[in-house]
């Protein structure tokens, strides 16, 4: 078995095509799909599934996919070390997270992690929810950081991603100081997400909460973020474009600061973490165990 394979079989599993893999791996795509084939040979099983487009991996593909990750980053880390003459290489984690998440939450959180782990490194995929959703139920991740709002629900069969509550936030409706107050000809103008976006689902609930209790005026769509970034939409409304429905803890400074005035009442949302079953590893274990732990002590604190 040579290292090869296992970069040729994780570069397929990441593009899911034999044309783009092999360019990126420099040969032929025959020699490629060669290499592919000497892989599954050796392996006894058969790890891509060729009857579909884009390709896919078998059951089996999917479980050996960890196995290749960790195997191919532990020989590369030895190899640094020794070059270097140090003993650095360590337990890594992947976790993919939605971008609001690991800007406000994941860097806090998993300092905490790791005061009960000890160090542990983190591959972290920033993207939005169905790019998130679809990394860690091809089996690439270890771990899916995410919100969940009820009028969202997230498609994952919980017997084999289990998850936890690791903490609590809000959406909330945000607009600059300077921002015209409302009329019948001029109604307040909204900042939107993609429709089809996690956050812009739940804005949606919010919006239709809120216009039929009277807390947030009804508005015309100024400007719609296609990216589904809650980022963008709040330095939009810094500028004063608008107002826009926003994760509190993306705006607590700006809050208490004046520079964004919140509206309204606010949605909750829950933070959760979803693990894939089928990863193993002991710093995986390490990580879901501290996670709950963490998230008890939390429940345990008294409210301020």
């Amino acid at each position: 078995m040579e290292l090869k394979w296992l970069e040729d079989f994780l570069s397929l599993a990441e593009t899911r095509s034999f044309s783009r893999s092999a360019e990126a791996r420099h040969v032929t795509q025959s020699a490629f799909s060669r290499r592919i084939q000497a892989l599954e040979l050796w392996l006894g099983v058969g790890l891509i599934d060729r009857s579909t487009y884009p390709t896919t991996l078998t059951p089996a593909g999917r479980r050996f996919r960890e196995t290749a990750e960790e195997t191919v980053r532990m020989l590369q880390a030895s190899r640094v070390d020794l070059r270097a003459g140090t003993g650095s290489g360590g337990p890594v984690v992947s976790v993919a997270a939605l971008h609001t998440l690991s800007l406000a939450f994941f860097p806090a959180w998993f300092r905490a992690i790791e005061a009960r782990t000890g160090p542990i490194g983190t591959r972290l995929l920033p993207d939005d929810f169905h790019n998130c959703l679809q990394a860690i139920a091809e089996g690439g991740y270890d771990f899916l950081l995410t919100f969940h709002h009820p009028s969202v629900p997230i498609l994952l069969d919980p017997e084999f991603y289990p998850h936890r509550v690791v903490g609590a936030d809000a959406l909330v409706a945000v607009h600059g100081p300077t921002l015209p107050v409302p009329s019948a000809d001029a109604p307040t103008p909204l900042l939107a997400y993609a429709a089809d976006s996690f956050l812009g689902r739940v804005s949606l609930f919010a919006q239709a909460q809120g216009t039929a209790q009277g807390e947030v005026p009804p508005g015309r769509v100024a400007h719609t973020n296609a990216n589904a970034m809650a980022e963008a939409l709040k330095a939009m409304a810094l500028e004063g474009h608008g107002l826009a429905w926003v994760p509190r803890s993306l705006v607590t400074r700006e809050l208490a600061e004046g520079r964004l005035i919140a509206t309204g009442a606010a949605v909750p949302l829950e933070i959760r973490l979803y693990r894939d079953r089928a990863r193993t590893r002991a710093a995986v274990e390490a990580v879901w165990a501290a996670a709950e732990a963490d998230a008890r002590t939390a429940q345990d604190e008294p409210a301020l």
